[in-house]
């Protein structure tokens, strides 16, 4: 069983920038690939970035790529979201979501993964 809570999540303004942090329980957090999803009221649950076991690989959705990056520490079990450049249509629930996964491939759909988290708000005003 893996746990994660989001943290990080805020109010910010178009242009600005915010962390979004992941912890995770469990002591084999480095076999896990980790991804961000987010979701909007009314919208399916969309991935947002991803990154491998060993930070080898990371995948971004088109609408975030140069503008956010995802990290992991996994001596601290965590995953880091870190977003710039926000704009009013990143506005969403983030969810950070563990997949027992130890190769290159980076899942980018929510099926893939096995563990998610409680959800962190993140609002951009215009």
């Amino acid at each position: 069983q893996v746990q994660l809570v989001e943290s990080g999540g805020g109010l910010v303004q178009t242009g600005g920038s915010l962390r979004l942090s992941c912890a995770a329980s469990g002591r084999t957090f480095s076999s896990y690939a980790m991804g961000w999803f987010r979701q909007t009221p009314g919208k399916e649950r969309e991935f947002v970035a991803g990154i491998s076991w060993r930070s080898d690989s990371t995948y971004y959705a088109d609408s975030v790529k140069g503008r956010f990056t995802i990290s992991r520490d996994n001596a601290k079990n965590t995953v880091t979201l870190q977003m710039n450049s926000l704009k009013p249509e990143d506005t969403a629930v983030y969810y950070c979501a563990s997949r027992r996964s130890r190769t290159i491939v980076v899942p980018t759909q929510g099926y893939e993964y096995d563990y998610w988290g409680q959800g962190t708000q993140v609002t951009v005003s215009s």
